[in-house]
């Protein structure tokens, strides 16, 4: 019984202090143009990207994300596009997200590319009440009631400095915040501004045998500072493995493998280090990314990012 009450009060929190934050990724650096729209096109290639993310497997109504892009370059431009579309369910919440990116670059020098970036969103929100504890949620408001397709329009932007082996951005997705369920005394969800840093570099350790370590830097008013650290080794421009750390948070662990020049999939693995982790049996991610290259089907950027 004190299990359970735990459990309902911590869902309630989640969907009260943190729903209708940015969906959380471990992979984030296969997918960057979810939280940075000066990215799209910066491949070089057309990218079609898909994945699915189970967090906290085994605790009722915890996330499930589901992510699908597409970004390109455009023909004899400057210019990048992407499209995007999130789906990201949490306990009660069901929220849907479609983007669209524009980004343009400027060569600053031999291996330097600025990319500037804006992105256009439309968000439909869902809040399902009968998916609460009764004794846990409606002590709170007993006239509190659904929400159904709620709909709420925002814009962001980006800046994305990248070469062949780095690559540093900074971001805010969305500009705007929102609030659900906002009668002046209750809000049961309020979207906060979200800041993100992002850095990488590339080391040739042999022919064979390239290093990226990376950081994310996330802040949102009112919540802890995120920060996730990542080292991947690339084995022969075919094979990636490498460990994550969130802050506070969690252990990660990564593989992927290029399955032709085109394909490449993914999977990580998040293991809890604060007390959720007597009640999960961790966090899933598994993705696939689809590549038509320019250049005689060759890409010249390594696949890290």
């Amino acid at each position: 019984m004190r299990t359970n009450i735990f459990l309902s009060i911590l869902m309630l929190a989640t969907v009260i202090s943190f729903a209708q934050q940015d969906a959380q990724y471990t992979q984030y650096m296969y997918n960057t143009i979810n939280i940075n729209p000066a990215y799209a096109g910066s491949r070089g290639a057309m990218s079609v990207f898909a994945m699915h993310r189970t967090q906290w497997v085994g605790l009722d109504g915890a996330p499930v994300t589901n992510t699908a892009s597409i970004n390109t370059p455009l023909n004899n431009s400057n210019l990048g596009l992407g499209v995007s579309f999130i789906n990201d369910r949490i306990g009660p919440t069901n929220e849907n997200t479609i983007s669209a990116d524009l980004s343009y670059s400027v060569q600053i020098s031999n291996s330097y590319k600025l990319s500037f970036g804006i992105k256009a969103t439309a968000n439909i929100f869902n809040l399902d009440m009968s998916k609460l504890n009764p004794e846990i949620a409606f002590p709170l408001d007993p006239s509190m009631q659904n929400i159904d397709n709620e709909f709420t329009p925002n814009i962001g932007s980006g800046i994305y400095l990248h070469s062949d082996k780095a690559y540093v951005g900074i971001s805010i997705p969305n500009f705007i915040e929102s609030n659900r369920y906002d009668d002046n005394e209750y809000k049961i969800a309020t979207e906060k501004i979200n800041y993100y840093l992002i850095a990488g570099y590339v080391f040739d350790l042999n022919p064979e045998l390239k290093f990226k370590p990376a950081i994310l830097t996330k802040f949102v008013e009112g919540a802890p500072l995120q920060v996730d650290i990542s080292g991947n080794f690339m084995f022969s421009e075919k094979f990636t493995v490498g460990l994550a750390y969130r802050w506070s948070a969690a252990l990660s662990a990564m593989v992927g493998f290029q399955v032709s020049d085109g394909m490449y999939i993914g999977y990580g693995y998040d293991r809890e280090t604060t007390r959720l982790n007597n009640y999960n049996s961790g966090s899933h991610e598994i993705f696939l990314r689809y590549e038509i290259f320019k250049n005689n089907n060759k890409i010249t950027t390594p696949r890290f990012f």
